[in-house]
């Protein structure tokens, strides 16, 4: 969880208020949305994770737009919502601990679980995979 402040100061930086159209790229949870939404502006939440673009969606409500999808695909993913424009873009990479503490995600280095490692199922191909295909070479 972001510490109260930190979070405080990155809503400030984006200036978030009625009207205002912010991406939150990384949407996680939606603790960073929450907030902006709470100000008044619209959020377009973009979450891979299906398990977290669902639980952040019901706790936003109809102050956000939640798409999964990746934030690289943001240009597109705009041009569908119709918007040409956004007051603000937030991108909070890493994992979540929602990630590290669910061992079949493959995260985890305390937790036995497969080796999987990818933020949306809908990626082909796990870390396991990846190291299987190229090797010790």
């Amino acid at each position: 969880m972001h510490e109260p402040v930190l979070c405080r100061e990155v809503i400030e930086l984006l200036r978030p208020g009625p009207g205002a159209v912010i991406v939150d790229g990384t949407l996680g949870l939606g603790g960073h949305a929450e907030q902006i939404v709470k100000c008044g502006s619209r959020v377009v939440g973009i979450e891979w994770d299906p398990d977290a673009a669902s639980r952040a969606a019901e706790r936003l409500g109809p102050g956000a737009t939640v798409v999964r999808d990746s934030y690289a695909n943001l240009p597109s993913i705009l041009e569908k919502l119709g918007l040409s424009t956004v007051d603000g873009i937030l991108l909070d990479l890493g994992v979540s601990s929602m990630q590290l503490d669910t061992a079949s995600r493959g995260f985890s280095f305390r937790l036995e679980g497969p080796l999987d490692m990818r933020m949306s199922p809908q990626v082909p191909g796990t870390a396991a995979d990846l190291l299987r295909d190229i090797g010790e070479g």
